[in-house]
C-alpha cells in the first residue's frame, strides 16, 4: 500500500528534501485517500475543463443549517477574542509588575536626603594586630583582632601597655574591621580635650568580611571567636591600677547579633559585658532566611534573651536603627524583642536621636558624625570616677542613654542634679502677668529674672509652654515654691524638663503636676553679641489639640483630610486618628501663611509616635509648603490606645493649613519593605501551580500548553489563600492549636507575622498577585532568553538531526551524577547545583534549536510545494478540488514528531524556571564558599549538601526525559495533583523559612522522575 501523502503545509516527508521535484502521482494518491466526514461533506465533483465553479467552502456553507452557521459565527467571535486576550493578560500582569517596581522604587530611592556629616581623622589611622594564642589562631585562621590608634597614641600603644577603657567593635555582614575608625578617632579627640583624664581603647575584630546575613553557618564560629577575643583583651590590662573586668561592645549589623549570642554560650560569664550598643542590627528575624542555620541561630538567641531576661538585668543594651534610609535592614527588625524589653534595654531610630535627627543608611550609621558624637558623649558620661571604668550601676547607664538618645534637655548630664538652686546675682526681677510673653535679647548687659505668678493662670490654663532659642547648656527656667514676694531666692531647676529641638529648646509643664509651685522664673543672663528670643504662654490643652482622621487605605490619594489652624499660640498638636498600622502611609502637606513679612525663626514639625522612639523632625522656613511622609516602623501594640501626633512648633500670627492624603506608592513601599523577603515563596508557588496545570492538561489533551498561558489559567489565589486563612484563624483557638502541635506541625508563618504586628488583611493576596506577575514576566524572560541563545546557536553552529536518548541514565550520565554528588559532599552543595543547572540550561537551549530546525524545514518545504503546484500539469488542475479537501483534512493533523518536541520543550522550560529559583536561593552559600576558599575547600556546615545530592540525581534523569514517557505512567495523575498542596505548604511555611522552598520543589520533581520510570 502506498504511503499516505502529506500536505504541503505539514512539511517534507522523510524521503524528500526541501526543493525536490514534485511527484506526478500525487493528485491520484490524494484522491484515493479516505477523507474525514467534514472533508467528505465538502467534496464536490470537478467541473469540466475550462469551466469554473464557486469555491467549495461557500457552497458548503450555503447548504449548512442555521445552527451550524451560528456555531461558526461563535467560533469566529471567539477567535477574534482570542487574538486580543493575550494583550489584555500581558497588560494585567504588566500592571502587577509596575506596582512591584513602584514599591521597590519607594524603598530604594524615595527617602530623605542624607543629613549626616562625615567623620574625619586628623592623623593617619593605624591598626595594630593583636597576637592571639596559638590554639585560637589555629582554630580560627580567617579571623583577627586589632587595636585602633592614630599618631603618637598609636606609637605609645605598640608595646600594649594599655590603661584605658576597652571597647570592642564587631563588624557586620561583609563589614571591615576598619569601620571602627570613626568611633576611635572621635573618642581620641574627646580624650585629648580632657587631657586624657579618661580614654578608651578601641579594639576591632576582622571577620574576613563574611556574608553572615546570607549564610548562617559561621555565626556560631564568630561568636566563639569573640569570646576568645574578650579574654585576650582583658589579659592585656592585667596588673594595671584600674584594670577592667568587663568590655563594652559596639556591634554593627550582624555584629550586634553575634554580641547578643555570646550570652548563649555555656562557658560565657555574663559579667564580661556590661554595655552593648548595636547599630542597624536585625534583632527580630533575619532579613532573608536563606538557610536553617541562620533561622536556628536567631531562635536560640531570642529565646535565651526572653527566657533569661532576669539574668540580663546587669547588661545595658542600646539598639540604634537607621530609619527609612536603611533599606537593607528595616528599623522594625532592629527593635529588641518586646518580651526582653526589661528596664535595661532601649531601642531608638536615628531620626529621633537628639542632635542627630537624621535617618542613616546601613553603612552611614557607622560613620555619621552626629550619631557617633552622641555615642562618644554617652561613653564618657558612663565613666565612674572611682574605678575609671564604665559604671556598674545599671540605672545610671540607662539614665545616660536616655539623656543622649531619647530626650536631651540641652544640659550636660548629671547623675544626681541638685533639688534646689539659689537664684543669686545682681539681676533685675520683673513680674509678668500676661498669659503670653515674648522677649528678644541682644547685647543685654544686665541680667534679668522674669517671674510668672501661677495662681492667676491655674483656673484658665492647664499647661505652660516656654521656648528659648539660645542653645547653650546652662539652666534657664526654674520653679519657685510658695513665694509671696516678687523675688525667689531658692527654686527647683526645671531646665531638666526641657527638650532640645533643632532650632530651640522647649519645655511643656502641666500645672496640675506642680501644685507646690507658686511662680515660674525665666533667667536671662547678660549677653555680649548674642541674639536670641524667649517665648512663654499659658494655654488650655483642648484649645491646642486638633483631631485629624486619616484617609482610608483604598482612597488612593483621591480624597484628603484638611484642617486650618489660625495660630494664636506657639504649639499645636494634630492627632492622627486611626493611624496605627504599618501598611498605612500618608503624605502630609503643611502650608504656612503669615500676616507680616518680618524675619521669623524656622518652624519645627515633629511626627511623634508615642509607642516607640521613631520620631522624625523637619525644619521649615516661614512661609513655606512642607511635605511630611507619615509611615510606621512598628505597629501600635494591642494594649496601647495612644495616637500619633504631628507637633507644630509655630509662629503666633501665622496660619497653617494641614492636608493629609493616602500615598499609594508609599503603601506599596511598606509592603515591599516588610514582605519582600517572602516574595520568592509566592513566585515559586505560582510556577509550581503552573507546572501541575501543564501535567493535568497533558493528561487530558495530550498537549502541553505554553508556560504563560497555563499560568494565566492555573495560578489563582483562591486555590491557596483560603486554606491558609482558615488555618491562621483556627490557630487562635486553644483546641486547634493543641491538635496542631500534637501533629508536630510547624507554626504557619502568617501566624508568626501576625504576632509581630506585620501581617494585615489582604497582604497575602497582594503578595500572591505580585508573585504571579513576577512569575509571568520571568516566563517571558525565559522565552526571550531561549530565543536569543538558540538564534545565536543556530547562527554559529549548523544543527544536526537530534539524537534521541532512549535511556534516562547513560553510563556517561551515571559518571556525571557520581562526580557531582562527590563535589557536593566534599566541597559545596550549591556549587554542584550551579553546575547541573548550567547543564540543564544547555540541554533546553539545544532542544529549542532542534525544534526551530524542524519548523524551518517544514516552512521551507511548504514554500517549495507552493512553487511546484503553480507549474503542475492539466491533470493536476482537474483534480484540484479533491486535493484542496485533502489538504484541509491533513492540515488538522499535526506532525507528531514536531508536536512532541514542542511539548517536551515547554515542559523542560517550566522545570528550568523552577530550578532557576532553587539555584538563586542557594547561591549565597556558593558566594560565601568561594570567598573563603583559600581557608577551606569544604563548606562546613553546608545548608544544601543533602538537597544538592538529590537534585543532581533528579536533574540528570530529567535531562534525558521525554514528556511522551509520562503518558503511560501510573503516577502521572498523582504528580499532576501534588503541586497544589505543595504550593499551599510553600506559602504557609516558606515565607519566614525560604530554605524550605527548594524542598517542596524537589519533591515535585522527584515524582516527575518516578513517572518516567514507573
Amino acid at each position: 500500500m502506498a504511503p499516505a501523502p502529506r500536505d504541503m503545509a505539514d512539511g517534507p516527508s522523510p524521503a524528500r528534501g526541501i526543493g525536490s521535484r514534485p511527484n506526478p502521482d500525487l493528485p491520484k494518491m490524494a484522491a484515493a485517500l479516505p477523507l474525514p466526514p467534514a472533508a467528505r461533506s465538502c467534496r464536490q465533483p470537478a467541473p469540466p475543463p475550462g469551466r469554473c465553479r464557486s469555491p467549495p467552502r461557500r457552497a458548503c456553507v450555503r447548504g449548512e443549517p442555521a445552527a451550524g452557521r451560528g456555531l461558526r459565527s461563535l467560533r469566529a467571535a471567539m477567535g477574534r477574542a482570542g487574538r486580543w486576550l493575550p494583550a489584555v493578560v500581558a497588560l494585567f500582569y504588566g500592571a502587577l509588575a509596575a506596582l512591584v517596581l513602584l514599591g521597590v522604587r519607594d524603598v530604594l530611592f524615595l527617602y530623605e536626603e542624607n543629613r549626616c556629616s562625615m567623620t574625619y581623622m586628623y592623623e593617619y589611622p593605624e591598626y595594630l594586630k593583636i597576637k592571639l594564642p596559638k590554639k585560637t589562631a589555629r582554630r580560627y585562621p580567617a579571623y583577627e583582632l586589632y587595636l585602633y590608634g592614630e599618631g603618637n597614641y598609636a606609637e605609645e600603644n605598640k608595646n600594649l601597655l594599655l590603661t584605658g577603657i576597652p571597647v570592642l567593635f564587631l563588624p557586620g555582614n561583609a563589614g571591615s574591621y576598619k569601620q571602627v575608625r570613626s568611633l576611635g578617632s572621635i573618642a581620641l579627640r574627646k580624650a585629648e580635650d580632657i587631657d586624657f583624664k579618661y580614654h578608651f581603647n578601641f579594639f576591632s575584630v576582622n571577620f574576613n568580611e563574611e556574608l553572615v546575613a546570607l549564610y548562617g553557618g559561621s555565626l556560631q564560629r564568630q561568636t566563639k571567636f569573640v569570646h576568645e577575643c574578650i579574654k585576650v583583651i582583658l589579659k592585656l590590662y592585667r596588673d594595671r591600677e584600674f584594670a577592667p573586668t568587663s568590655v563594652a561592645i559596639v556591634g554593627h549589623s550582624m555584629g550586634g547579633l553575634v554580641a547578643r549570642a555570646l550570652l548563649t554560650l555555656k562557658n560565657f560569664k555574663p559579667e564580661l559585658i556590661n554595655l552593648l550598643i548595636t547599630q542597624a542590627t536585625p534583632h527580630v528575624a533575619p532579613v532573608m532566611p536563606l538557610d536553617k542555620y541562620l533561622t536556628d541561630f536567631y531562635t536560640a538567641v531570642n529565646d535565651h534573651w526572653i527566657l533569661k531576661a532576669q539574668d540580663l538585668r546587669n547588661l545595658t543594651t542600646l539598639s540604634v536603627a537607621g530609619g527609612f534610609r536603611d533599606y537593607q535592614v528595616r528599623s522594625g527588625l532592629a527593635f529588641l524583642p518586646r518580651l526582653s524589653q526589661h528596664g535595661s534595654a532601649l531601642s531608638v531610630v536615628s531620626s529621633a536621636v537628639p542632635r542627630a535627627w537624621a535617618s542613616t543608611d546601613h553603612l552611614s550609621v557607622v560613620w555619621c558624625k552626629e550619631l557617633i558624637l552622641a555615642t562618644i558623649r554617652a561613653f564618657f558620661d558612663l565613666i565612674d570616677e572611682d574605678t575609671r571604668q564604665i559604671t556598674e550601676d545599671p540605672k545610671k547607664r540607662m539614665s545616660v542613654l536616655n539623656h543622649h538618645f531619647v530626650r536631651h534637655p540641652a544640659k550636660i548630664f548629671e547623675e544626681s542634679p541638685e533639688a534646689f538652686t539659689e537664684l543669686t546675682g545682681a539681676f533685675t526681677w520683673i513680674t509678668v502677668k500676661a498669659s503670653k510673653w515674648t522677649y528678644s535679647v541682644y547685647n543685654d548687659s544686665d541680667g534679668k529674672y522674669f517671674t510668672f505668678p501661677l495662681a492667676s493662670h491655674r483656673k484658665s490654663s492647664s499647661h505652660v509652654y516656654c521656648e528659648n532659642s539660645m542653645l547653650d547648656t546652662s539652666s534657664w527656667i526654674y520653679g519657685c515654691m510658695n513665694s509671696n514676694s516678687s523675688m525667689c531666692l531658692e527654686a527647683t531647676d526645671l531646665s531638666w524638663r526641657a527638650e532640645l529641638l533643632p532650632t530651640t529648646k522647649v519645655v511643656i509643664l502641666k500645672l496640675q503636676d506642680y501644685p507646690s509651685l507658686s511662680h515660674i522664673v525665666i533667667q536671662v543672663p547678660p549677653t555680649a553679641g548674642n541674639k536670641y528670643t524667649l517665648d512663654c504662654e499659658f494655654f488650655q490643652e483642648d484649645s491646642r489639640t486638633v483631631q485629624l482622621p486619616v484617609t482610608h487605605l483604598f482612597s488612593f490619594g483621591l480624597s484628603s483630610s484638611k484642617i486650618v489652624l489660625n495660630s494664636t499660640g506657639l504649639l499645636y498638636n494634630v492627632q492622627l486618628q486611626h493611624f496605627n498600622q504599618i501598611y498605612q502611609a500618608f503624605k502630609i502637606h503643611v502650608e504656612s501663611h503669615c500676616q507680616s513679612l518680618k524675619e521669623r525663626k524656622p518652624n519645627v514639625y515633629r511626627l511623634h509616635i508615642p509607642w516607640s522612639h521613631e520620631d522624625s523632625i523637619i525644619v521649615a522656613k516661614v512661609p513655606s509648603l512642607t511635605e511630611i511622609s507619615a509611615k510606621l516602623h512598628i505597629a501600635r501594640p494591642q494594649n496601647d490606645s495612644r495616637v500619633p501626633e504631628l507637633n507644630i512648633y509655630s509662629s503666633s500670627d501665622c496660619q497653617y493649613e494641614v492636608i493629609l492624603q493616602t500615598s499609594l506608592t508609599q503603601i506599596l513601599g511598606q509592603i515591599i519593605r516588610f514582605h519582600a523577603g517572602a516574595l520568592p515563596a509566592y513566585v515559586v508557588s505560582n510556577i509550581l501551580l503552573t507546572y501541575g496545570g501543564q501535567l493535568s492538561t497533558w493528561i487530558s489533551t495530550g498537549q502541553c500548553p505554553d508556560f504563560t498561558l497555563e499560568l494565566v489559567r492555573t495560578a489563582k489565589p483562591y486555590k491557596v489563600e483560603p486554606l491558609i486563612s482558615v488555618v491562621v484563624f483556627l490557630q487562635g483557638f486553644n483546641w486547634f492549636r493543641e491538635i496542631w502541635e500534637s501533629l508536630s506541625l510547624p507554626e504557619v508563618d502568617a501566624a508568626a507575622l501576625s504576632s509581630q504586628d506585620t501581617w494585615f488583611p489582604l497582604v497575602s493576596l497582594i503578595l500572591f498577585l505580585f508573585g504571579t506577575g513576577i512569575a509571568y514576566w520571568s516566563g517571558v524572560f525565559f522565552s526571550l532568553s531561549l530565543r536569543l541563545f538558540s538564534s545565536l546557536w543556530f547562527t554559529l553552529i549548523r544543527p544536526t538531526a537530534p539524537r534521541r536518548d532512549t535511556k534516562l541514565l547513560t553510563p556517561r550520565g551515571l559518571c556525571g551524577v557520581l562526580s557531582l554528588a562527590l563535589v557536593s559532599w566534599t566541597t559545596c552543595g550549591a556549587f554542584a547545583i550551579v553546575i547541573i543547572y548550567l547543564q540543564y540550561w544547555f540541554k533546553v537551549i539545544k532542544l529549542h534549536v532542534n525544534v526551530r530546525a524542524e519548523q524551518n524545514m517544514i516552512n521551507g518545504d511548504s514554500d517549495g510545494s507552493k512553487e511546484t503546484s503553480q507549474n503542475s500539469s492539466n491533470d493536476t488542475v482537474k483534480n484540484q478540488s479533491s486535493i484542496d479537501c485533502t489538504s484541509k483534512a491533513t492540515q488538522s493533523l499535526p506532525n507528531s514528531t514536531t508536536a512532541e518536541a514542542v511539548n517536551n520543550l515547554k515542559m523542560h522550560v517550566t522545570i528550568l524556571n523552577l530550578f532557576t529559583w532553587i539555584m538563586l536561593l542557594n547561591l549565597p552559600s556558593l558566594i560565601y564558599w568561594l570567598k573563603n576558599l583559600r581557608y577551606s575547600v569544604s563548606l562546613d556546615p553546608d545548608p544544601c549538601r543533602s538537597t544538592a545530592v538529590i537534585l543532581v540525581c533528579i536533574l540528570e534523569l530529567l535531562i534525558n526525559s521525554n514528556i511522551s514517557e509520562l503518558k503511560s505512567s501510573k503516577l502521572l495523575k498523582i504528580a499532576a495533583k501534588v503541586p497544589l498542596p505543595l504550593s499551599v505548604a510553600m506559602v504557609a511555611f516558606g515565607q519566614l523559612h525560604l530554605y524550605k522552598v527548594p524542598h517542596f520543589v524537589t519533591f515535585s520533581l522527584l515524582l516527575h522522575v518516578l513517572c518516567c520510570i514507573v
